[in-house]
């Protein structure tokens, strides 16, 4: 190989050299600017508005199951209350209740509250420490009534302990290219605040 071919090798050895150490130090650069970024972002506040959760939780009805091997329950239209002064949520239902041998059914509604928590593991908000509050299904006595409120207290127990009341979608979880992870629910009137942090 001749000098001036020597030559021109030489320089494209030393070309991409510096195209490579220029790329990795934009790497380098980028990725010290993403942490800078999420230290001087901090924490953020986020409102989730009652008509949010709302449309979120109608998205999981209706319910079916059987209650004390009798009667087949159907819960339809669920009605969320945010109740910040107990640090808790409501819930009305439509309730449906009929024996499956019987073409009879008796509707009503029930009423239960609990309280909100984060799984951060799965970026939602579950509903938990349910009770039912209200129980009213006409054309059942009241002994009946009382017996299928109390199955009733167990039957919302199983339906809602794996129900998501919100899922966090990516985007609510990705701020100015900074990952967040929810670390904390708060009550407020017509909303939950969810406090954000940046992933560490």
């Amino acid at each position: 190989m001749d000098k001036a071919a020597q030559h021109m090798a030489h320089s494209r050895e030393q070309g991409i050299g510096r195209r490579r150490f220029c790329g990795g130090a934009l790497a380098l650069a980028a990725t010290g600017l993403l942490a800078s970024c999420a230290g001087i972002i901090g924490p953020r506040r986020v409102e989730l508005t009652q008509a949010r959760l709302q449309a979120g939780l109608e998205r999981r009805f209706p319910l079916r199951n059987r209650m004390l091997e009798l009667f087949d329950v159907q819960l339809t239209h669920p009605q969320l209350a945010i109740l910040p002064e107990r640090d808790r949520v409501g819930l009305t239902l439509d309730v449906s209740v009929a024996p499956p041998f019987l073409r009879q059914s008796w509707r009503g509604t029930m009423g239960l509250s609990g309280h909100l928590v984060l799984d951060a593991a799965r970026n939602a908000v579950f509903l938990t420490d349910t009770r039912v509050d209200r129980f009213d299904v006409a054309g059942i006595d009241a002994s009946r009534s009382r017996d299928l409120g109390h199955a009733a207290d167990l039957l919302v127990s199983q339906l809602v302990r794996d129900m998501a009341v919100y899922t966090f979608r990516p985007e609510d979880l990705r701020y100015a290219g900074v990952q967040f992870v929810p670390t904390r629910l708060e009550t407020a009137p017509g909303a939950l605040v969810v406090t954000l942090e940046p992933a560490s």
